[in-house]
C-alpha cells in the first residue's frame, strides 16, 4: 500500500481527492489538510510515502512548502493554473494534475506514485550491492551503512535501528523475522528483541553482551544487552568458533 496525504484549502476540492484516493486500491489515506502548516504536523507523526499537494494556499503555498521538506515524499501537484506545471517538474514532481481533473487523470497519477516506489519495495528497506540499507523511517528514506548498524530492538511492530554516530534511532515500521533476513552473518539475533552486530561486540559476561557505544563523542558508555535462552546455544557456539586460550 502506498501510504497517501491529500492537502487542499478548499474543502470541496479536498472531499474530490479524498474520494479518488479511496477509489484506488493500492492507496491509503493517512490524512487531509487545509493548509502546510497542518500537512508539516501530520508529516511528523506519520510516515507517508506520497502527497497529493494543491499549489495555491494561504500562508505559505504548495510548491514552497514541498522545498521547505528535508526529505519531501513523492509529490503530484494540483492547481488550477496551468503555468505552475513547469516549475513543478523543476521540484521533482511525479505528475501535475490541473483542475478540474477526473478520476482517469488521477489514475494516470496514482499509477506514476507506484512505478516511482516500485524501487523501494514495501518491505521498507533494500539492500544494494555496496553494503546498505535503505530505512523508511518517518516521512523520509535514509541510506545506512550496514557496518555501522550496533543493534536493532524490536518493539511490537516496529523496530529501533541503533545506529553508530547517532544519538537517536532510526524507528521503522518491520517485523523482527524481516530484519533477520535482510542482515548478512555478522549479525545474530540474541534475543527475541535484540539483533546485534558481532564486529561491535565488546564482552561477553554470563548472560550478557556488552556492545560498543552507539555515540562516542560524549560519555561513552557500553551497551548491556540479555542473551535469550532460546538463543543462548547459538551465541556460545560463535563465541567458541572464535575462543583463543583455554577454557575454563
Amino acid at each position: 500500500m502506498i501510504r497517501v496525504l491529500a492537502i487542499d484549502d478548499e474543502p470541496l476540492a479536498l472531499q474530490q481527492l479524498v474520494a479518488y484516493i479511496n477509489k484506488v486500491p493500492y492507496l491509503t489515506l493517512v490524512g487531509q489538510c487545509q493548509s502546510a502548516l497542518e500537512a508539516h504536523r501530520i508529516l511528523e507523526r506519520d510516515t507517508v510515502d506520497a502527497i497529493f499537494c494543491d499549489i495555491n494556499m494561504p500562508d505559505l503555498n504548495g510548491m514552497d512548502f514541498v522545498k521547505t521538506l528535508a526529505a519531501p515524499p513523492l509529490v503530484v501537484f494540483t492547481t488550477a493554473y496551468s503555468e505552475y506545471a513547469v516549475e513543478g517538474f523543476k521540484v521533482n514532481a511525479v505528475d501535475y494534475l490541473l483542475k478540474p481533473f477526473g478520476m482517469q487523470d488521477f489514475q494516470r497519477a496514482a499509477q506514476r506514485l507506484k512505478e516511482r516506489l516500485s524501487a523501494v519495495p514495501s518491505g521498507q528497506e533494500t539492500t544494494s550491492q555496496d553494503d546498505n540499507l535503505f530505512i523508511k523511517t518517518d516521512y523520509r528514506i535514509v541510506k545506512v551503512s550496514i557496518g555501522d548498524i550496533v543493534y536493532v530492538e524490536g518493539m511490537s511492530e516496529y523496530l529501533k535501528i541503533w545506529v553508530t554516530g547517532q544519538a537517536k534511532p532510526l524507528i521503522t515500521l518491520l517485523s523482527m523475522k524481516k530484519m533477520e533476513e535482510r542482515l548478512p552473518d555478522t549479525f545474530m539475533r540474541i534475543h527475541r528483541s535484540y539483533i546485534i552486530n558481532l564486529t561491535k561486540i565488546q564482552e561477553v559476561n554470563k548472560n550478557r553482551v556488552m556492545l560498543q557505544p552507539v555515540v562516542t563523542d560524549g560519555p561513552r558508555e557500553s551497551i548491556s544487552l540479555p542473551i535469550g535462552d532460546l538463543y543462548k546455544e547459538a551465541f556460545q557456539g560463535y563465541i567458541e568458533g572464535k575462543f583463543l586460550g583455554k577454557k575454563t
